[in-house]
């Protein structure tokens, strides 16, 4: 009997054709998702970029598109508008003053323990302590600056407004006046003052004198969370496992993309910023040793808000803390099986 033609298909033609089905289904399959960050692009969202250029986001089933932020770039109202999916923001006053003002946007994770912001001083002029810092006759503080930690630095430190000249994030005057102090990001102005002045300059984070808020957290529509909390949990823990990769694995490939976005962030300067982030544990210190990268804890976000209270930025119960963070997405232990494999601990 003979076998009618078209019930013939060559195995080659065959295998080809299922492998066309399953590269379409793995495109079909890669959501897409849009995070914006706050500024340019730079060592402290390495990170990020890192998942992006090794794959893990696609491992995790995401097609994550990286918008960078800038002077003239305001990310901030993209994300209840619904051109964003996720935002990176700076600390916990933002996601305080969102809440407060109604914003439907909630903070699912926290990929810095400690915020980089930073008081320098000139080394051997009294002031290597933060309470010495309080005695110095100038404080470069720029205008956000005074309206938020300078109000906490007064409260809780006892500096004074008589010490106040405006930071125009130009390291000239300080530089010029050995007696004077300056605010700063304690991953990247100490390498720029070294580039020019030819010195170390005394840093006091803020965060090691009780500012106790988390950093470069991650925001989301509080929909979001409720409707596909799948996706926020991908992107979380992919991002959590990108920067595990960044700090202790290698970033090489992330590091030229990222100064490839900015180039006013070169290599050499970002391999000298991740140094500092790993020696004053910005990213992994504290919690994020047994919890993992990105770890948040409720009884801590409700200390800052206290001490924001003291200084005067908030009233009692003026901000439903309830609707600032939620835990749901981390304190998983996610990367550290990554973190121990590349470091031996």
């Amino acid at each position: 009997m003979r076998i009618p033609a078209f019930r013939i298909r060559p195995l080659g033609s065959l295998a080809l054709g299922l492998a066309l089905t399953a590269a379409a289904f793995a495109a079909q399959a890669q959501e897409k998702v849009v995070f914006a960050t706050n500024w340019k692009a730079q060592a402290g969202h390495g990170g990020f970029y890192q998942a992006l250029v090794d794959g893990t986001y696609k491992k995790y089933g995401l097609d994550v598109e990286i918008q960078q932020g800038g002077p003239m770039v305001n990310n901030r109202p993209m994300l209840p508008a619904g051109k964003i999916d996720f935002l990176m923001t700076g600390n916990l006053l933002q996601s305080f003053d969102n809440v407060k003002n109604g914003v439907p946007t909630v903070v699912v994770a926290a990929f810095f323990q400690k915020d980089p912001q930073a008081m320098f001083a000139h080394p051997g002029q009294g002031f290597d302590t933060f309470k010495d810092m309080t005695k110095a006759p100038v404080a470069f503080i720029g205008k956000d600056g005074q309206f938020s930690f300078w109000q906490w630095m007064k409260s809780e430190h006892g500096f004074k407004d008589s010490q106040l000249k405006p930071y125009t994030f130009n390291v000239g005057p300080f530089l010029a006046d050995k007696k004077s102090i300056q605010q700063g990001y304690a991953i990247s102005e100490p390498l720029s003052i070294k580039a020019q002045a030819g010195f170390d300059p005394v840093v006091q984070l803020l965060a090691d004198n009780g500012f106790s808020t988390y950093s470069t957290t991650i925001e989301t529509r509080a929909d979001l969370v409720k409707t596909k909390p799948e996706t926020v949990r991908k992107f979380v823990e992919a991002s959590i496992i990108g920067w595990n990769n960044y700090l202790y694995g290698d970033n090489k490939a992330a590091n030229e993309l990222i100064a490839k976005t900015n180039p006013d962030s070169p290599v050499a300067a970002l391999q000298g910023s991740i140094e500092l982030m790993k020696k004053m544990g910005i990213v992994d210190s504290g919690e994020s040793l047994t919890k993992g990268i990105g770890a948040m804890d409720e009884a801590r976000v409700k200390d800052f808000y206290d001490k924001m209270v003291k200084a005067g930025l908030y009233k009692p119960g003026e901000v439903d803390l309830s609707k600032v963070v939620t835990t749901q997405f981390v304190n998983k232990g996610v990367g550290l099986d990554v973190r121990k494999k590349l470091t031996g601990k």
